[in-house]
């Protein structure tokens, strides 16, 4: 049973497709697709109750899909093209599809492990890639191929452990570390067990009362966040500035962020 958490996320994301028909086919083939619930579901199982982690499941791989549709978004209303219409191999909307895919997969790898994950999750995702894509696209081989390869690349760069090159890719880069509110670490910090290694993710996340993404001033898109106390500045410090500072679209990004009620401090 999906929860509503997650039904909501899928309306907003669903809402914000309406333009573009086949990214909106495809979400919703990904979102009736019962084996990557499943997979999701128990990404988030592992993540959770077995290492300790924050929320690595349909909520959050729907939340950064979310995120990464709203910049993408900004950009396109901008007039930056995207590296598959700059490289003249692809259109706005197949970069949208590689982006709808790479978010709602990214984190499959949490199935096995948080080592390495970001390589498992193409592992794990790369059949479900390929049955929707032919279905959706079965006589164009050349989109299937490209927005295969386009997706992968996401997923597997969305740690900035691996280089990636394309927008689409930095993109999800920074969609992701933008998923870092104080409902991520709710069920983990619930759940009591002794302190170990990595605990201040759940503690700095849970500092986190909301991340806004909007068109900028000073560059297309604006991210600021705005948090409880000051634990929540490790979380901005040490995870998404490092996404951001890793992104081929960080020339495209202002971040701002503070405890609320203060003065918000401008990072790029």
């Amino acid at each position: 049973m999906k929860s509503a958490k997650e039904i909501a996320t899928e309306a907003k994301i669903l809402n914000k497709l309406k333009k573009y028909p086949i990214c909106e086919k495809l979400a919703k083939m990904l979102f009736d697709d019962l084996e990557l619930q499943e997979m999701q579901d128990y990404a988030n199982t592992v993540s959770i109750k077995r290492l300790g982690f924050n929320d690595h499941g349909p909520v959050h791989m729907k939340q950064v899909a979310n995120n990464a549709i709203k910049m993408l978004n900004i950009l396109h209303e901008a007039g930056i093209q995207t590296s598959l219409e700059r490289e003249e191999v692809g259109t706005f909307e197949d970069s949208m599809c590689a982006v709808i895919i790479a978010g709602l997969m990214h984190d499959l790898g949490m199935t096995v492990s948080r080592d390495a994950h970001e390589e498992m999750s193409v592992i794990f995702a790369k059949p479900v890639i390929e049955k929707v894509l032919l279905e959706l696209f079965p006589k164009d081989l050349h989109k299937r191929v490209v927005i295969k390869a386009l997706a992968i690349e996401t997923i597997f760069g969305h740690m900035s452990s691996h280089r990636i090159h394309s927008i689409e890719a930095g993109i999800i880069l920074i969609a992701d570390g933008c998923d870092m509110t104080k409902g991520r670490a709710r069920i983990p910090l619930s759940i009591n067990s002794a302190p170990k290694v990595g605990d201040i993710h759940k503690y700095s996340a849970h500092a986190i009362e909301h991340v806004k993404i909007n068109k900028g001033t000073r560059k297309p898109i604006k991210i600021e966040i705005g948090m409880s106390g000051d634990v929540g500045f490790f979380q901005i410090e040490e995870v998404l500035l490092t996404k951001v500072n890793s992104s081929p679209a960080k020339d495209f990004v202002e971040l701002y962020a503070g405890v609320i009620n203060q003065e918000y401090k401008c990072y790029i």
